[in-house]
């Protein structure tokens, strides 16, 4: 059988969740499921946020990037190592992204370069309008010093974690609780699913209440359909809310079961040279919703790429580390600034089967497959 990325892994309530909305014929667009949805997670999410179910997290993004005043022509730095969908509500606006570095402490964006970069901009009178860091694979950004940062220079802070829910920063902060607004997303194959969806998390409730207006369509509370802005097809339905609602009660689960994969995989290469696994900094607590790492071919003997192709005609599914977008063609000439670790990663970088539903049996055939292969090399 195929041993996949990442799939789709039920807990066993969301059928009974979904029952209760056909029950009620609270088929769509909303109902009780997804008000109850959008407390669960809030309410995990804690810090006094709030929470708008949305039809993806590009969704959120794009809504999270227009109440943060984005507008044609402002300038919106990204981090570059990032998934499109985290790109490309930028475009939507008409702004201009700029693209930043990663950390090779951390893999996720270089506060220094940050620092160095709102110094030189507010210095040359450019600052952008906003910032979206991502907390990669699973993992937080250093989310005290950027929302310091993001302060002293005014910059709006949009965090994209749509790879992270179940994680929490240096602070112990939950991952989705960051900036002044957040994003998360339940598409199929992250760490709880519902078949598809996302989240725009914040403190600022007028902010939320804009959220619901604008993904409804922007109507005006009339009798009739009025409109005084444009809006978006963008909510959340509530069958699928209902799915999220039996997710959420195995999340901690899937983390847990997540974390154990990576320690797993990080036990079996220790010894290998030329391997490197993500690095989780002091403190943080990685949901490692995929295991990211780098094969060094200078040591290891075999690329990345050698790698994956292998695990293929194994029926084994990989994948490479997300190509930075400064790297893609769309991007070609935009702004980067950094040093190239991202450029390295996504060279060397590759994500290993990481599902919650794994067996151990699936694992170590992943395990014996890469072992086999390098020692042929």
């Amino acid at each position: 059988m195929r041993i996949w990325l990442s799939r789709p892994h039920m807990g066993g309530r969301e059928e009974a969740y979904v029952a209760e909305a056909f029950a009620s014929n609270f088929i769509a667009p909303l109902g009780p499921q997804l008000n109850a949805f959008e407390d669960t997670v809030a309410t995990y999410l804690g810090g006094d946020v709030g929470c708008v179910g949305l039809s993806s997290g590009s969704a959120a993004l794009h809504l999270g990037l227009r109440l943060s005043g984005v507008e044609t022509d402002d300038v919106v730095w990204v981090c570059s190592m990032t998934f499109a969908g985290g790109i490309f509500p930028v475009l939507y606006q008409n702004a201009t992204p700029v693209f930043l570095d990663l950390s090779a402490d951390s893999w996720t964006l270089c506060v220094e370069t940050l620092e160095t970069q709102l110094k030189a901009a507010a210095a040359a009178n450019a600052l952008p309008k906003a910032l979206v860091p991502t907390d990669l694979y699973g993992q937080s950004v250093a989310l005290e010093p950027i929302e310091t940062l993001c302060a002293e220079y005014g910059v709006k802070l949009i965090v994209d974690s749509a790879e992270s829910l179940g994680a929490r920063d240096a602070s112990g902060r939950r991952c989705g609780t960051g900036g002044d607004v957040s994003i998360l997303s339940f598409n199929g194959n992250k760490i709880i699913t519902t078949g598809g969806g996302g989240m725009l998390v914040s403190r600022d409730r007028a902010l939320l209440d804009a959220a619901r207006m604008l993904s409804t369509q922007a109507r005006d509370p009339a009798p009739h359909y009025e409109h005084s802005t444009y809006g978006y097809n963008y909510r959340l339905g509530n069958v699928p809310a209902a799915i999220g609602l039996g997710q959420m009660e195995v999340l901690d689960a899937r983390v847990s079961a997540r974390r154990a994969i990576f320690d797993r995989y990080v036990a079996a290469f220790a010894d290998r040279p030329g391997i490197t696994f993500m690095p989780e900094p002091e403190g943080a607590y990685s949901s490692h919703w995929l295991t990211a790492a780098t094969f060094d071919p200078a040591l290891c003997g075999r690329t990345r790429e050698d790698i994956r192709l292998m695990l293929l005609e194994e029926q084994i599914e990989a994948r490479p580390l997300w190509k930075p977008m400064h790297m893609q063609p769309l991007f070609a000439g935009t702004t980067y600034h950094g040093t190239g670790v991202d450029e390295r990663l996504f060279e060397q970088g590759l994500c290993l089967p990481s599902g919650s539903d794994m067996t151990e049996a699936e694992q170590d055939e992943v395990i014996a497959r890469i072992t086999d292969y390098l020692d042929a090399a």
